[in-house]
């Protein structure tokens, strides 16, 4: 599969129901260019972690079209979609997503391992964020014994340290203070910029989103 490098993310169309469920969500267009950093914004409840789940490959949307690069995303089979992913996509879960048996280094690591493409280089740039965020003194503690800011920032190194095309975070800055939120907010957009990523972001943090390229609120992508 080609790098899908310097190229944006497009979505057309987009529908998403729940099954046996009334909660649904739409996205009539979305364009995020290369290296552009795009904030969502909107109340708690109304789908920005749903649609964010359906960009990144994790949900199946009923209808519509998600392109990465020259990548119709859910067009592909199960098993590109998910070679795809572990490649490309870097993905920060507001619930973190952690496994808490395995330790900080080993859950960072984990993307590139289950890929196949854990290299010495990766792993030294595993070992740089792990550092830069703050929890270098935790890297063989296990997840589960660590707090709840400290998890967070695991999460982003995890999403971070194979070099993702497109990042995607569901608030990444929520368990942390002001000096460390200013820090992870700096690392995400400086990522974005460094590497041509497009980054799309929800937060209800108004410093973050004063940061980015573009605030877009949730309601406008389905007017």
């Amino acid at each position: 599969m080609n790098h899908p490098a310097s190229t944006g993310v497009t979505v057309a169309g987009l529908k998403f129901a729940y099954p046996n469920e009334s909660f649904s969500i739409r996205v009539d267009a979305l364009s995020v260019n290369p290296g552009e950093a795009v904030a969502i914004v909107g109340p708690s409840g109304c789908g920005k972690s749903t649609m964010l789940r359906v960009l990144a490959g994790l949900l199946p949307p009923n209808a519509g079209r998600v392109q990465m690069g020259a990548h119709d995303v859910h067009s592909l089979s199960s098993s590109s979609l998910r070679e795809f992913r572990l490649r490309h996509v870097g993905l920060v879960f507001q619930d973190f997503a952690l496994l808490d048996y395995l330790t900080v280094e080993e859950n960072v690591l984990l993307p590139m391992q289950l890929g196949g493409f854990e290299d010495a280089a990766s792993v030294a740039r595993a070992h740089e964020l792990i550092e830069h965020l703050g929890i270098a003194q935790h890297t063989k503690r296990l997840a589960r014994e660590i707090s709840q800011g400290e998890r967070q920032r695991v999460a982003i190194a995890r999403a971070l340290a194979h070099r993702p095309s497109f990042v995607f975070a569901d608030e990444p800055t929520a368990s942390l203070d002001s000096a460390r939120r200013d820090k992870v907010g700096e690392l995400l957009l400086n990522y974005a910029r460094q590497q041509n990523a497009p980054l799309i972001l929800v937060t209800h943090d108004p410093a973050l989103q004063s940061r980015f390229d573009r605030v877009v609120d949730f309601k406008e992508l389905s007017a």
